[in-house]
């Protein structure tokens, strides 16, 4: 027999709600990998990127900036150049990127063939 659930077990001030991403949350990561190199311009960013539209990315950047994660530098000069770049914070996503990357590499397999076997009794 399973214990009941806490009342407590999800305190209304847990940190997880102020994580920067969400797992799941592609572009973060995504911008981050594309970041790992340097300094990117924003149109550099939407090459790699292909499917993301000029106002996800603008937004997503906005908030990695707020969450300390990147840095925008604009430069004075015609016509007007802006780069971003990963924070030493950002930089350390690239650890978690990392583990989550291999954590696919592993298990990706049984979680396509389990979507497989549940489409088939759903069907």
């Amino acid at each position: 027999m399973t214990e009941p659930l806490d009342a407590d077990m999800f305190d209304a001030m847990c940190p997880s709600g102020a994580l920067p991403f969400q797992i799941g949350d592609k572009w973060t990561e995504m911008i981050v990998i594309c970041l790992a190199d340097g300094p990117r311009r924003f149109t550099e960013l939407r090459v790699p990127l292909g499917a993301i539209t000029p106002k996800v990315l603008s937004a997503t950047l906005r908030a990695m900036r707020r969450d300390g994660l990147v840095t925008r530098t604009a430069y004075d000069e015609n016509p007007p150049r802006v780069e971003y770049e990963l924070t030493e914070l950002g930089r350390s996503m690239l650890l978690l990127i990392d583990a989550v990357r291999a954590w696919s590499s592993q298990y990706l397999p049984a979680i396509l063939a389990a979507r497989q076997a549940s489409e088939r009794l759903d069907a």
